[in-house]
């Protein structure tokens, strides 16, 4: 049949219709696929074994986390309790949650010990003896089936999608030798960007081990429950201040990270732009400062503080965790919360060596025990000013810094290789592009 007009105008074959309602025939109509194409339920069955209250209790049986929408990947741990009735997931299954499966929730279990999933997810068993389960991973996490996602959830309650309509996505199919091909061309990037964020992880392993190395009784004072505290240098009575005080008198000649850093506490008022749009950055301890999304002046109802590249800051209640980062290149008017402390270097520490050290469990540890509070402690930038460090030779940071500068390189091309090859892999999953071609 001819091509696609547009959303009110379309042509679909009858034959291929799938029912009397426009979206899913709109949905087989731009659904173009060169392979042949099954119903879910020919080429997998579903598992429903139960988990038991005891298997719970005792560790036998995980609790499913969550599976993330950008890899489609499934965290499970521990729990004390659930009140729901799980489902067990085995080993090389694939999870697909009822609700977010539009969203990419789709993920293989790889834990050695079986994971509880509640109503709210299906459990699939693939036919091996016909489809590959990391290409089946792939195919639903595809444009393909996550239309058919999209369409079957529509105006079903909460968006979960039923069991019937689950079995019935279509999935491409090609022999199992091309799945294994698709396969192995989307692992070989995954890999390479695995191992240049690794570079990053040892990198700044290396420089925690050469922090300890230069620190004086560093795994007695921020670990042993017995340590010695000079009383004239304690600021409160508790054991966090000791640890900070015993901190200082083992390492005299340490520098006070307040003198060689400023606080930036510039703040703007986006409302009075109200119809521009502000890029708001956040932090956490995975990525470090990022782009959190765009927001409208006139839905800004506090001022938000001014940030700029190789200035820092961290979330006070999370800096004990890693939610520390450098800023890279934003826009001028790049702004984030006022709940967060701003500062920058003024002095004595290169801006992406700095960026190293705060990522190490070395500065981490020294942290902990500079936050105040009691529950829900913080550490304010008055408390991070407070943080002693060794002086490092300008060599040392240079050296660290360019090893820095070359592995976010890395990681960048990594990354955009990352996204070229995802394009590349859903046209493979349709047929549409040839085996290894780049």
């Amino acid at each position: 049949m001819g091509a696609i007009v547009s959303r009110k105008k379309f042509r679909c074959s009858f034959s291929k219709m799938l029912s009397w309602d426009f979206n899913s025939n709109y949905l087989n109509a731009i659904n173009h696929c060169s392979w042949p194409v099954t119903p879910l339920s020919k080429i997998s069955s579903m598992r429903f074994e139960m988990a038991t209250k005891n298997e719970i209790e005792t560790g036998q049986v995980l609790m499913l986390d969550r599976i993330s929408f950008d890899e489609g990947k499934v965290f499970a741990g521990n729990r004390e309790e659930t009140k729901m009735s799980q489902y067990k997931a085995y080993r090389g299954d694939i999870v697909v949650s009822k609700i977010n499966a539009r969203k990419g929730a789709i993920g293989i279990v790889e834990s050695d010990l079986p994971v509880g999933t509640t109503i709210h997810f299906r459990v699939l068993i693939p036919d091996s003896t016909q489809i590959d389960t990391k290409f089946l991973q792939l195919a639903l996490r595809s444009p393909f089936c996550r239309n058919q996602f999209e369409i079957q959830t529509g105006g079903q309650g909460k968006g979960e999608i039923s069991e019937e309509r689950l079995k019935s996505i279509n999935v491409p199919i090609p022999l199992l030798s091309v799945q294994q091909k698709i396969v192995a061309h989307w692992e070989a990037i995954k890999l390479k960007s695995l191992l240049a964020d690794q570079s990053l992880v040892d990198l700044v392993a290396e420089l925690d081990s050469h922090l300890v190395k230069r620190t004086k009784a560093f795994d007695q004072v921020t670990q042993s429950k017995v340590f010695l505290a000079n009383y004239a240098r304690t600021q409160q009575w508790d054991v966090k201040a000791g640890r900070a005080a015993a901190f200082i008198s083992a390492n005299p000649d340490f520098v006070r990270l307040g003198d060689y850093t400023e606080e930036c506490s510039e703040t703007v008022c986006p409302w009075e732009d109200s119809e521009k749009e502000w890029p708001v950055y956040g932090v956490n301890n995975k990525v470090g400062v990022f782009l959190s999304g765009k927001q409208k002046g006139k839905d800004f109802n506090a001022p938000y503080k001014k940030i700029k590249k190789d200035w820092f800051f961290h979330n006070p209640t999370r800096a004990n965790v890693g939610s520390l980062g450098i800023v890279a290149d934003v826009p001028v008017d790049a702004i984030t919360s006022p709940e967060y402390q701003v500062w920058k270097l003024s002095g004595g520490f290169l801006p992406d060596f700095m960026a190293l050290l705060i990522r190490t469990n070395y500065f981490l540890s020294l942290v902990a025990f500079n936050r105040v509070g009691g529950v829900k402690q913080r550490m304010y930038y008055s408390n991070l000013a407070e943080i002693r460090l060794p002086m490092i030779e300008d060599g040392i940071q240079e050296h660290y810094a360019k090893r820095r500068e070359e592995i976010l390189e890395d990681i960048l091309v990594a990354n955009q290789m990352i996204v070229q090859r995802k394009k590349e892999i859903e046209q493979m999953i349709l047929g549409m592009r040839p085996m290894g071609v780049s």
